[in-house]
């Protein structure tokens, strides 16, 4: 990793040595790892001129994949911290995949920032159990991604998502022109999340009120990573988060096939036991998941 913010600080400073210099190491030493990263990947990514050094064509590719995975390293170490603190937390909260994933490490971040003391336990599931946990009062607050709000808890819209067809560049779709028809989505066997989940629920009912029969599940597993990995290795289609994927469709590892007629639009929503108000750790958290910062019980 040190070698990917090195080559950041390149990019951002125009100069191996002032990159050095910033991360607290000698000038041979930078050197050293530049090369050694160009030779692990197999590229020229910095050309050394009189005024210092350019990122060269790919240097400039790899810089931006560089930078997303730092930011997800600090995405998941922020996670993991929550995750150790809970047992003794002061402020139990579950969460959907999706949601911990691309949301949760910037809340518990801000929260930690602002709340030095709170310590927040974060539990990671599918919708369903997320659901479970906060109406037995194992959570002060839950985190779902199903299409609608479970009877017996008061709910608010933190985010919205979108789900998308996506294939591999070798599937015979990567190359369709026209849109999929949902009956013709629906025939075909999908990679798909398990039973319980926001995702698989989202599909199954998007594709039941387009008309188009039922859900054919080729392959079930437990997260959107999964599902991803599947798809790029050419077990089949999948039906997946449009945040899980996005990078993936940029670069060109997946492609996304689009469908006529079905809404795949989802609300992403925090939930609570129904009739209590939200107070202490729990309200902040919810206010900052929020555009306006008002944590009120919507029905």
């Amino acid at each position: 990793m040190e070698s990917l913010r090195l080559l950041v600080l390149v990019r951002d400073l125009g100069s191996l040595g002032r990159a050095a210099e910033e991360l607290g190491i000698a000038q041979p030493s930078a050197s050293k790892r530049m090369s050694t990263l160009e030779r692990q990947l197999g590229l020229v990514l910095l050309e050394r001129t009189r005024r210092g050094s350019e990122l060269t064509g790919s240097g400039r590719v790899v810089v931006g994949w560089a930078q997303r995975v730092l930011d997800e390293l600090e995405g998941l170490r922020t996670g993991a911290e929550a995750l150790r603190a809970e047992r003794d937390a002061e402020l139990r909260v579950a969460a959907s995949m999706t949601l911990a994933e691309h949301f949760a490490p910037v809340w518990v971040g801000e929260l930690r920032r602002l709340r030095p003391d709170v310590y927040m336990g974060l539990q990671v599931s599918n919708s369903e159990h997320v659901v479970e946990l906060v109406t037995a009062g194992e959570v002060d607050l839950g985190f779902i991604e199903s299409p609608s709000v479970p009877k017996g808890l008061s709910s608010r819209e933190v985010a919205a998502d979108r789900l998308v067809v996506v294939v591999s560049p070798q599937h015979p779709w990567a190359r369709r022109r026209r849109s999929l028809r949902p009956a013709e989505l629906a025939a075909t066997p999908l990679v798909v999340r398990e039973p319980g989940s926001g995702t698989r629920e989202t599909v199954e009912l998007a594709l039941a009120a387009a008309g188009a029969g039922s859900l054919q599940p080729h392959v079930e597993l437990g997260s959107s990573a999964a599902v991803r990995s599947a798809v790029i290795a050419g077990t089949g289609p999948a039906i997946i988060s449009e945040l899980a994927v996005a990078t993936d469709l940029a670069d060109g590892r997946l492609v996304r096939v689009l469908v006529d007629g079905v809404d795949f639009s989802r609300t992403l929503r925090a939930v609570w036991p129904g009739g209590h108000r939200l107070l202490g750790p729990a309200a902040e958290l919810l206010a900052l998941t929020t555009r306006d910062g008002s944590a009120r019980n919507d029905p």
